[in-house]
């Protein structure tokens, strides 16, 4: 199979080099030419040359987290950038050794080229890094001027994975997401997971690759009531969901009370639990016991047959945190999504350890909120929030 065509259109700018600085990147189907992603950062105090080199990593990764196997071919009105990376000038200066470094490791070498083209052709990205300096020195985040049509949602599906004890309980707040007097830029991401399906019950693992069941009767309930306390909060401005049916209907449930339409994320999915799709810890164990011990001691393990170890989960699913952050920045986003990957949003907040997801438990239907802040640090404001099923 051809590999996919990608192309990375980038720049960046500093008012002043060095001053206020901002970068911004264009990702854009190769074979159509169409805008698929488009990212944009406001730097504080940098350089042109750093601000370049931001713009490209920035694009790099928007690019991995489309398509990690395709063929990339980056364009920029920077000669600098495209004669460095592409290896046929030294880089002298220390601040651009490491961006140029950092880079390099977003793609396997031989996967991405570099092109010179004039101003006149990189407008998209000019634009972008412009948007942010204007954002950034007006004290307010970039954000897109305007948002891609979102997927209708159709008649979904719920699935559970079985999670092991210790629960973090958070009292939730009164009003809104956010503890008063906060003054930090934040955007907050209120993360649901799905309600029960068949299988929750069970205990049964379900992830990205089994049968994809819709919601129970329960789980429907559970999703109702979700909603309803989402609609009194009055405080989410957008939807995500995963692309699996029960995370969907979850999502629109939400969505309908909210007036809002649902954007599906791939990013979101659940993870690939390969042969243990369906089974129940305690077949698995039966079954396949050199696996589980080996899944249960490391987060580089992958259950029987899978193609995705907690590690891969948590760069997958950190990838989409940030395409959310940065679509969505300064606002509240309800994130309908599953078990593996709230817990690792969680973790990944906290800081804490990646064994940690095995010390977590979350319910069907449960409530987490996470707070991102514009200086990048992140606070966990609720986790485990079930009142509004009782």
């Amino acid at each position: 199979m051809t590999a996919r065509r990608l192309i990375v259109e980038a720049d960046g700018g500093s008012r002043g080099n060095p001053g206020p600085a901002g970068y911004g990147a264009v990702v854009r189907d190769g074979d159509t030419g169409r805008i698929i992603a488009e990212a944009a950062e406001y730097l504080g105090r940098a350089t042109n040359n750093v601000a370049e080199y931001r713009g490209l990593i920035a694009g790099l990764r928007a690019a991995h987290a489309i398509d990690p196997a395709a063929g990339v071919e980056v364009r920029m009105d920077s000669k600098l950038v495209v004669e460095q990376m592409s290896g046929r000038w030294k880089i002298k200066h220390p601040d651009m050794q490491p961006l140029a470094a950092e880079a390099r490791t977003v793609f396997p070498p031989g996967q991405v080229g570099y092109s010179w083209i004039p101003r006149e052709r990189n407008k998209d990205a000019d634009r972008l890094a412009n948007e942010a300096m204007d954002a950034g020195q007006a004290g307010r985040p970039w954000q897109p001027r305007g948002e891609p049509s979102a997927h209708p949602v159709a008649p979904a599906a719920a699935v559970d994975e079985p999670a092991p004890a210790l629960a973090l309980q958070a009292p939730a707040p009164q009003a809104g997401w956010a503890a008063a007097g906060d003054q930090m830029v934040a955007t907050t991401l209120v993360l649901l997971r799905h309600g029960e399906t068949a299988l929750t019950p069970q205990k049964r693992f379900s992830g990205s690759t089994g049968s994809d069941p819709q919601l129970s009767e329960k789980g429907r309930w559970q999703a109702e009531r979700a909603a309803e306390a989402l609609a009194a909060r009055g405080t989410v401005e957008a939807v995500v969901s995963s692309p699996m049916l029960r995370t969907r209907q979850t999502a629109e449930a939400a969505a309908v009370r909210l007036g809002l339409p649902v954007r599906i994320e791939e990013g979101l999915r659940e993870l690939d639990f390969g042969a243990w799709e369906g089974l129940t810890f305690a077949e698995v164990q039966e079954r396949h016991p050199e696996d589980l011990d080996a899944w249960l001691a490391s987060t580089r393990a992958r259950p029987t047959g899978s193609s995705e170890s907690f590690a891969a989960l948590s760069q997958r699913v950190g990838a989409a945190r940030d395409r959310i952050l940065a679509r969505y920045a300064g606002q509240t986003v309800l994130v309908v999504s599953h078990v593996s990957p709230i817990k690792t949003l969680a973790r990944l907040a906290l800081g804490a350890p990646p064994d940690a997801v095995y010390r977590m438990e979350l319910s069907a239907a449960s409530l987490c909120a996470v707070q991102y802040y514009s200086d990048g640090n992140a606070s966990l404001r609720l986790f485990n929030d079930t009142g509004h099923l009782r």
